[in-house]
């Protein structure tokens, strides 16, 4: 964003605002994963979901490479929708091969160690990433991205087994019409929209200028915003994928979206929660006192030992609420997930269709990821910020709202803890 520094535009007589730019920066690459889901699932279901996965990365290792040549908006829009097929892809065949081959009394724990190694990855590539383009900029990390997607590749070639199951027709039909499934849609279309925004405004908070309504962090400081989400969520979704598969996996979806929906109407206070309890605007490690030049090698003299190493360089008070609030954000969406998932692949492998099943909860996903970045970058350039965070709260608690009126009404009032 910083980079590229988008501004008003005028195309054919139609004037497209700074901030609808910055929406499709986020919203052409979920339009495009929208656009993939059914052949991709569909080609899941019919065909080698190992093969499938083989064509989407093979796909992935041109765009990541063609990231570096972006120079303008439209090019990196474009770019992105190629990533957000990439991204579709192999996202929907692992998780398809996950839940078809784990049994159903474990299905959201091994779905969960999946998602847990997913984000552990996650969390190594957004501090990496944040690190190398303070040094290198960008062009070193599109590289490296490169040569881990061909190593995916070449693991997936000589360790997975082909995929055995065919299913002929078109599951998606008799899917859609699927009881739970509907009940279950009911929560998800209305939750995509607070996660995309929260997900895609809170490193936007910790990074753009304070005239923007930003806190205008550095790479590094936004990056552990970003990673304290994910790092929560690794560390508890094997253990919440556990006690869905025990307890039931509907109640867990409700507790899990209204606790998100509550911890994202917070993170606009964080200022006032940091100043409030007087935290510091540096933050820094001290060395000991008590090292003497002899503890010292003969060309490093004791001068030249800073008193205090500084780790994040100048920050607010609101630094540190802010990565707790993240790390609750990935704490409660722990709950959520994994539950959620493992209701699809019950639905989907007893129907005979278990990647379309997952195909039909990322159309369900879809509306709400690709509006919900157009209407946070009008909320954050025509209202406020802090606006952006509010619509997200307020989306994951009228979700689990109708969801739970839905499931009581139409399945009994035992289903919440049944399901």
């Amino acid at each position: 964003m910083n980079a590229l520094e988008p501004t008003d535009t005028t195309i054919l007589g139609l004037t497209i605002s700074a901030g609808l730019i910055v929406g499709l920066y986020t919203t052409g690459f979920t339009f495009a994963q929208t656009l993939a889901v059914v052949p991709v699932a569909w080609a899941g279901d019919r065909f080698d979901k190992r093969s499938v996965l083989l064509v989407v990365l093979g796909i992935g290792v041109v765009v990541y490479g063609l990231f570096p040549i972006v120079d303008s908006s439209a090019s990196f829009i474009l770019i992105r929708g190629l990533q957000g097929i990439v991204v579709t892809g192999t996202g929907l065949m692992t998780l398809s091969l996950v839940g078809q081959l784990a049994d159903v009394g474990t299905r959201a724990n091994y779905i969960g160690k999946a998602n847990a190694a997913s984000f552990a990855a996650s969390i190594v590539g957004s501090l990496s990433a944040g690190a190398l383009y303070e040094a290198f900029g960008f062009s070193s990390i599109f590289a490296i991205i490169v040569g881990i997607v061909l190593v995916a590749w070449a693991g997936t070639v000589l360790y997975l087994e082909p995929d055995e199951t065919r299913v002929h027709g078109f599951p998606f039909a008799g899917l859609a019409l699927n009881r739970r499934i509907l009940t279950l849609s009911t929560f998800r279309f209305q939750y995509a929209f607070s996660v995309t925004l929260v997900r895609t405004w809170v490193p936007i908070f910790a990074g753009v200028s304070a005239a923007q309504g930003g806190l205008a962090y550095g790479g590094l400081a936004v990056a552990l915003t970003v990673v304290a989400e994910k790092f929560t969520n690794m560390c508890c979704q094997p253990f919440t994928g556990r006690l869905s598969d025990g307890y039931g996996r509907a109640v867990f979806v409700f507790a899990g979206g209204a606790a998100y929906g509550l911890v994202a109407l917070a993170v606009p206070f964080s200022p006032a929660i940091g100043t409030a309890l007087g935290l510091p605007t540096e933050l820094s490690v001290g060395f000991p006192a008590v090292i003497a030049g002899a503890t010292l090698p003969a060309w490093l003299p004791l001068e030249a030992v800073p008193a205090r190493l500084t780790l994040f360089g100048d920050v607010s008070p609101a630094f540190l609420p802010l990565v707790a609030l993240s790390g609750l954000l990935g704490i409660a969406d722990s709950f959520r997930e994994p539950a959620s998932m493992a209701l699809f692949a019950d639905e989907g492998t007893d129907d005979g269709g278990v990647a379309s099943s997952f195909g039909i909860r990322e159309l369900v996903w879809r509306p709400g990821s690709v509006i919900a970045p157009l209407f946070g970058g009008w909320l954050m350039y025509e209202i406020s910020m802090a606006s952006v965070f509010y619509v997200g709260g307020a989306f994951a608690l009228t979700g689990v709202g109708t969801f739970l009126v839905i499931l009581v009404r139409f399945h009994g009032s035992d289903a919440l803890t049944e399901w």
